[in-house]
């Protein structure tokens, strides 16, 4: 079944974290990821706080998005992600 990357991103330091925006991108795509919604206007109608940026990616399965999450090109470009912005991201398996 198809599981989800879900992240909520308040990017701190915009210029600082253009350079994962690209290395994020190629690795998503070479881990069989696809992007499902990508920092567009987010309306929050229960809970708090406001998101500012969220990332969903869908993968083949939970597995495959561990792979990604895991992979040396991954992890190569996450640190750039955690000095420029703080976040909460969670792997979501999705129905069945």
């Amino acid at each position: 079944m198809p599981a989800y990357f879900v992240a909520e991103v308040e990017v701190t330091n915009p210029a600082g974290y253009e350079p994962y925006r690209a290395l994020a991108g190629a690795s998503i795509a070479q881990y069989g990821g696809r992007f499902i919604a990508r920092g567009g206007k987010a309306e929050l109608v229960e809970g708090s706080p406001e998101p500012q940026r969220v990332v969903i990616i869908e993968f083949a399965d939970a597995a495959a998005a561990r792979r990604w999450y895991n992979s040396p090109e991954y992890q190569a470009a996450l640190p750039i992600r955690q000095a420029n912005s703080r976040a909460r991201a969670l792997i979501v398996e999705g129905a069945s």
